[in-house]
């Protein structure tokens, strides 16, 4: 889709449904073909479908990945693991929601250098050259990871999140992906029942258990398999990432697809 149609689409919330997904493994996940399918149903209906990226990555990124390679542009973004919430503009520039950030900021209380102090020389971490606004990230070696990082954060009164046993970040209390996706959805005031999580690591739990429909897509963390089910309102899908999308929008009947 050009960015010029952004503006002209739809309000969110008169969309049929929206989906919310992470990207490397669920949206990015899959064969060419199949990523492809998903890419061009969205596309040829973007006067129903809304799309909202919720991912780890940065703006930055999001940027390079739709203007270079071929994806389509969402029209929000939830990055960093939760802790920017943005809309996407005609230029492309990812410009954060400030009354959706403010609590956000409130809760980091500017804690990233106080976060690389405490956790400089624990063992098994490796911090990650990006600087982010409200979130601190590390590389984690699983066979000489030191678990006392996990309370040095509490000591912080922040929280962490370890995920695909590679990842370690530290956010604010209480701020990772679902809970800001569910501050977007009620914002743009979209139905809940129309929209799809979906995600493919322990960094996606907290969006696939918030509440809305959600897909586990195939080859996923099987950590996060476990984790969500029992859950009801989260399908684990046989399909391998964008197929595994789509196997979703068809069983839970969210809109018609090829």
């Amino acid at each position: 889709m050009s960015l010029d149609r952004i503006a002209d689409l739809p309000a969110m919330a008169g969309r049929h449904f929206i989906l919310a997904t992470d990207l490397d493994g669920t949206f990015l996940g899959g064969s060419q073909e199949e990523r492809r399918a998903l890419y061009d149903w969205i596309e040829e209906n973007r006067g129903t479908i809304g799309l909202i990226f919720v991912t780890g990555r940065d703006p930055k990124f999001i940027g390079e990945l739709c203007r270079d390679h071929g994806v389509p542009w969402p029209e929000y973004v939830i990055g960093d693991v939760g802790t920017t919430i943005a809309r996407v503009l005609e230029q492309g520039r990812i410009v954060p929601i400030d009354e959706l950030e403010e609590d956000i900021a409130g809760r980091w209380r500017d804690s990233g250098d106080r976060v690389r102090e405490a956790l400089d020389g624990v063992a098994g971490l490796q911090l990650q050259p990006t600087e982010f606004r409200y979130r601190v990230s590390y590389d984690l070696d699983p066979r000489d990871f030191d678990p006392r990082a996990v309370e040095i954060v509490e000591e912080l009164e922040l929280d962490h999140l370890i995920s695909d046993n590679r990842y370690f970040d530290v956010l604010p209390k209480g701020v990772s992906k679902g809970p800001s996706l569910k501050r977007l959805v009620a914002h743009l005031g979209v139905p809940p029942d129309r929209v799809l999580a979906a995600g493919d690591t322990l960094n996606d739990l907290s969006m696939l258990e918030c509440g809305l429909p959600a897909v586990c897509v195939g080859n996923a963390e099987p950590a996060l398999v476990d984790r969500v089910a029992p859950l009801p309102h989260v399908h684990t899908a046989e399909a391998v990432g964008a197929a595994g999308i789509l196997e979703a929008v068809r069983v839970l009947n969210l809109h018609e697809t090829p």
